[in-house]
């Protein structure tokens, strides 16, 4: 297209979209001539253009700092909730850029393998949860799922008890074994008093539904509920936590010794409870997201 040509909207527009016509066609144009043509004096475009590169390189920084503290997970959608909650309004295109000049690659980029699960139990528990995964009070119903990570050269074995209240990681554990000894561990490191626990939720592995684990609901009378065979949707979120401590967590990472895994996901855990912004929650961190609603509730 001529350069005399150039449509009416950009003559009239702002002069911030006339400094970005300009930069993006100086390749081709003189700045002179595209200056005379959008009716924008040369000492304003030069220092638009000068103010535009620092605001840039603030951003720029910020966006690292940002991407960085989220342990390279966070992606554009992320960062510019976060950007906000610091008083910068950034599009999530102008971030994919900076995140793409600055080699800034989330750990989501790559999908991740599931593996195919281990025979279920044939139990005649129905599934009472139904999908039904947005709960009003904390505690109401608490899901589980285990997942693999190597430790050395041997497969161990990490279980998580997921609050659907607020999608806390209430309780954890790891170790060698894949069984109720470990949900277990797990299901004793949850703080709060267990008879809060009205509902709990897993898939049909064996680990789950057994005596051990039977015989500790019923002292807490705590109510059963399994997915229907072969139907991970049924168990959705604790799918989806899974995900994403393969992709956050077990993603790349080499543990000398089981102290050091039980260690890193303890830290780890933290950082998911109190630090991580999750969409499903408005962008807060689940003890955030906890605190703003007994807000609402006093």
């Amino acid at each position: 297209m001529p350069f005399d040509t150039f449509p009416t909207c950009q003559k009239q527009a702002d002069t911030r979209t006339k400094v970005n016509v300009i930069k993006n066609n100086r390749h081709k144009y003189s700045i002179s001539a595209m200056c005379d043509v959008l009716q924008l004096p040369r000492s304003t475009y030069y220092y638009e253009a000068k103010e535009q590169s620092k605001s840039d390189d603030e951003l720029t920084v910020t966006i690292i700092d940002i991407f960085h503290k989220s342990r390279q997970n966070y992606g554009t959608r992320k960062i510019k909730h976060e950007l906000e909650k610091l008083g910068k309004i950034a599009s999530r295109r102008r971030i994919g850029r900076i995140m793409k000049e600055n080699g800034l690659v989330s750990n989501y980029t790559v999908a991740q393998f599931k593996p195919h699960v281990d025979k279920c139990n044939e139990s005649k528990v129905e599934n009472v949860l139904n999908r039904e995964f947005d709960q009003q009070k904390e505690l109401t119903v608490v899901v589980s799922d285990l997942t693999y990570v190597r430790v050395q050269k041997n497969w161990h074995y990490i279980c998580l008890f997921v609050d659907l209240y607020n999608r806390e990681i209430v309780g954890h554990s790891a170790g060698p074994n894949k069984d109720a000894g470990l949900v277990y561990q797990a299901l004793s490191t949850i703080k709060a008093d267990l008879r809060q626990i009205q509902l709990f939720h897993t898939d049909r592995g064996n680990e789950f539904k057994n005596k051990t684990i039977d015989e500790a609901l019923d002292t807490f009378e705590i109510k059963r509920s399994l997915s229907m065979k072969g139907c991970p949707y049924d168990n959705a979120v604790a799918e989806a936590t899974f995900k994403i401590i393969k992709t956050e967590f077990v993603k790349g990472k080499y543990f000398e010794s089981l102290e050091q895994l039980k260690l890193e996901l303890e830290d780890y855990v933290h950082w998911f409870n109190h630090i991580r912004i999750h969409g499903s929650l408005g962008y807060l961190s689940p003890i955030e997201y906890k605190i703003e609603h007994l807000k609402k509730i006093v």
